[in-house]
């Protein structure tokens, strides 16, 4: 980031006279509306190519002249075969059209200009002489101001809000447990409920629906401004669907079935209208390349037909395709990077789905030691895709290395410009992080605890969360004090994010505070011009 504090600047602006009702013509662009108030190196380049008129001479008819407002315009010849434009108000009488014209063709160019002075200040006026000179007219004036460069300028910077996601796994208990509450919210900007919002938490009946749990839980996370992911829509997998659900399609499996297609659809409807415009993206049909549920009791096309509904539904939320062991396993065929894009392409190919809004969910639970340069190529071959990628539900294998592993894994992850997030999947429950679950070095999990806690239940970190606590405070820009130098510049680096920058200085009566957005979207540094 680049601070460039000036005591004056100024821009000059020469305004036409504008008339309700009159011709104009342009170039074969569009009129540019931008302007600039920012002190810069160089002078912007002179726009449509010089500022030509198109066919000023009416050689080619009205090609390029156009109306505005009430006015309308026709092309008509003298006695002697003189071209002329005839400007009109459809609201004068005809005997106007005359002063109209001349006014209409005179004044309707417009351009812009940057002047420099040496010091103090000037009167500076723009001036239009006829091409017979005439007749001058003055069509603009300002007073400039030298613009001086100040050193010793007391620059503060401080991050408001990081562009990239930490974000930790959240569980029913944070409602009521102010504690965890305390411990949660001021680590991350992220979370994805464990199972709160999947359909078989909100209607373990059919036609009982109930959202008191995950209604509450959006509720506390708005309120404290972490983002949430709508996880999950719908899950593949034929172990977690609902008894009344799998009891639809008991019978003839040979023909899609109605009623399995009826209240998935009803399913969709429901989470996407109820929570749209709260969730930052949608697992719509978790884990479809390893299973298949949807596909087999309503056609190969479920899982596209489903995209296309929620897209429908909330056209601007990204829709995730979230599976394990891409980045896990290089040995599971069904998940590898290219079955992965396949899947997307196929999606996508269902007429309606072309331009989905996608996000690619890697969920990264690794029950081995994580091979650093397969996930590099992995994050390299679907990045090459351009379509955001998030670890949605990280964790590493319990053991004296969980903590160093989980740290390879989060680094690999955010120093690659294609992720865009990282979910932690640590969610906490007494019952899932107790003693007896800390303790316990079996290679079997207890039936029971998480494979991962970042505390334990008095939320004292344990070595796993001191290395989240490290990375957030390595990952983020904090009161960042510095001084402009003699060309009344202060460059410092940092994360891509939100910023407040507030600038000090003997000559100003008061402190001069902007807030900006850092991101990686041009190349160079971001370089930010602060008038005194």
């Amino acid at each position: 980031m680049k601070v460039c504090v000036m005591s004056t600047m100024f821009v000059i602006f020469f305004s036409p006279l504008l008339l309700t009702g009159c011709a104009s013509a342009v170039g074969d662009e569009s009129y540019d509306y931008s302007a600039n108030t920012e002190c810069l190196d160089e002078p912007l380049a002179s726009q449509y190519g010089g500022g030509l008129v198109k066919n000023p001479g009416f050689d080619l008819g009205l090609n390029g002249w156009t109306t505005f407002g009430q006015g309308k315009i026709a092309l008509r010849f003298s006695r002697t075969g003189n071209k002329f434009i005839v400007a009109y108000n459809r609201s004068q009488p005809s005997d106007s059209v005359t002063q109209v014209v001349s006014l209409g063709k005179e004044l309707l160019y417009t351009f812009s200009a940057w002047l420099q002075i040496g010091n103090g200040k000037a009167n500076v006026s723009a001036l239009l002489k006829t091409s017979n000179n005439a007749q001058i007219i003055t069509v603009g004036s300002v007073i400039a101001k030298f613009g001086e460069k100040i050193k010793g300028a007391q620059i503060t910077i401080n991050q408001i809000k990081p562009r990239f996601h930490i974000g930790c796994g959240s569980t029913e208990t944070i409602i009521n447990t102010k504690a965890y509450q305390d411990w949660f919210t001021p680590r991350f900007t992220a979370t994805t409920f464990d199972n709160e919002m999947k359909w078989y938490y909100v209607e373990k009946e059919q036609g009982k629906e109930n959202y008191t749990i995950p209604d509450a839980m959006v509720s506390f996370f708005e309120k404290n401004g972490i983002a949430i992911r709508g996880h999950a829509i719908h899950w593949d997998s034929y172990t977690v669907i609902q008894q009344w659900v799998k009891n639809l399609s008991l019978g003839d499996t040979s023909i899609p079935n109605r009623e399995t297609l009826n209240v998935a659809v009803k399913r969709i409807r429901s989470v996407v209208s109820r929570y749209i415009g709260k969730v930052n993206g949608w697992d719509v049909v978790n884990e479809n390349l390893h299973n298949s549920f949807f596909e087999d009791k309503i056609g190969p096309n479920a899982s596209a037909m489903f995209y296309q509904l929620t897209r429908q539904l909330d056209p601007h939320t990204p829709l995730f395709l979230n599976e394990y062991n891409t980045l896990e396993y290089a040995t599971d065929l069904n998940v590898i990077p290219s079955r992965f894009v396949e899947k997307i392409r196929e999606i996508r190919s269902y007429p309606g789905n072309e331009n989905l809004n996608w996000g690619i969910g890697l969920q990264g639970h690794f029950t081995a030691r994580p091979i650093l340069p397969y996930i590099r190529s992995v994050l390299d071959v679907l990045g090459a895709t351009k379509i955001p990628i998030w670890l949605t539900e990280l964790d590493t294998k319990k053991g004296p290395q969980q903590a160093a592993q989980l740290e390879d894994v989060m680094r690999e992850a955010f120093a690659h410009p294609a992720v865009e997030g990282i979910i932690v999947w640590a969610g906490w429950k007494p019952t899932t992080c107790s003693e007896a679950c800390l303790t316990n070095m079996s290679k079997k999990l207890p039936k029971g605890c998480s494979e991962l806690c970042l505390t334990d239940n008095n939320f004292k970190n344990l070595p796993t969360g001191d290395v989240v606590d490290k990375l957030l405070k390595e990952w983020r820009t904090t009161n960042v004090n510095g001084v402009s130098d003699n060309n009344g510049l202060f460059e410092s680096n940092v994360f891509h994010g939100g910023y407040s920058v507030a600038v000090s200085h003997p000559q100003i009566p008061s402190i001069v505070k902007l807030n900006i957005t850092v991101t990686n979207n041009k190349p160079g540094p971001l370089e930010v011009s602060i008038s005194l």
